[in-house]
C-alpha cells in the first residue's frame, strides 16, 4: 500500500518549497518530487503534446517548451483540463510506485506535491506547508519570474490562498525571513519527525 509513511510537502508559488525540499534532503530526509516526475513524463509525451497542442510547443527532439506551453495552458482552460487529464494519472502512478518503495523503510519521507490541497488527489494524512505571507509571496514571484504584478496575481490566485493551506497543514515551515531562519525551521521540523518515530 502506498503513502503509509508519506508526508505531503506543499506550499504556494514562490513560497520556497524547492529550497525546503533541498534542505530536507541535506538533513537526511527522503523526498519524492512530483515536479521532476511530471517534467520527465511531459518530455516523454512530447509527441502527444505536438499532436494535441501544436509543434511550436516542442523544441528539438523530445523536449517540451514548458514556459511556452505553460503560458498557453494558463490562458486556455480547456487546454489545461486536457493536459491535466492526460498527465495526472501517469504522475500519480509513478509517485505511488516510488512511495511503495519508500514505505518499505518504515520511516517518514516527503512527497513534494504543489497542488496537494487543490486537487485532493492523494490519500496522505499528514502535510507540511512552506509558508510565506502573501505580500512577500507576490514580491518574490515577480522578482523570480519577471512577470507583471497583474500576471503574478493571476497565477498565484490559481492556487488555494497560502493562509488557507497554513490552516490545513499538520506542520508549518515558516519562510518569511532569511535563509538562516529557514534552515533553522527545517532542522526543527526534522527533529519533530525523528522524535515521533524515535529515530
Amino acid at each position: 500500500m502506498a503513502f503509509e509513511y508519506a508526508i505531503a510537502l506543499t506550499g504556494g508559488i514562490a513560497t520556497g518549497k524547492s529550497t525546503v525540499a533541498s534542505l530536507l534532503a541535506l538533513n537526511g530526509m527522503r523526498v519524492i518530487d512530483a515536479d521532476t516526475i511530471s517534467h520527465k513524463i511531459l518530455d516523454a509525451s512530447s509527441q502527444w503534446v505536438k499532436e494535441t497542442f501544436g509543434e511550436e510547443y516542442v523544441k528539438g527532439v523530445n523536449k517540451v517548451d514548458r514556459p511556452k506551453l505553460g503560458a498557453y495552458i494558463f490562458a486556455t482552460p480547456e487546454a489545461k483540463q486536457k493536459l491535466e487529464e492526460f498527465l495526472h494519472p501517469k504522475i500519480k502512478a509513478e509517485i505511488e510506485k516510488q512511495s511503495e518503495k519508500q514505505d518499505s523503510f518504515k520511516f517518514p519521507y516527503l512527497i513534494d506535491i504543489p497542488l496537494f490541497f487543490e486537487n485532493n488527489n492523494y490519500d496522505i494524512k499528514d502535510s507540511v506547508v512552506v509558508y510565506t505571507p502573501s505580500d512577500l509571496q507576490l514580491e518574490r514571484f515577480m522578482k523570480r519570474n519577471g512577470y507583471s504584478e497583474e500576471e503574478s496575481r493571476r497565477r498565484i490566485a490559481s492556487q488555494l490562498p497560502i493562509e488557507e493551506k497554513k490552516k490545513r497543514a499538520t506542520w508549518v515551515i515558516d519562510n518569511s525571513k532569511d535563509l538562516k531562519h529557514l534552515q533553522n525551521e527545517v532542522e526543527l521540523f526534522v527533529e519533530k519527525i525523528k522524535k515521533i518515530y524515535n529515530k
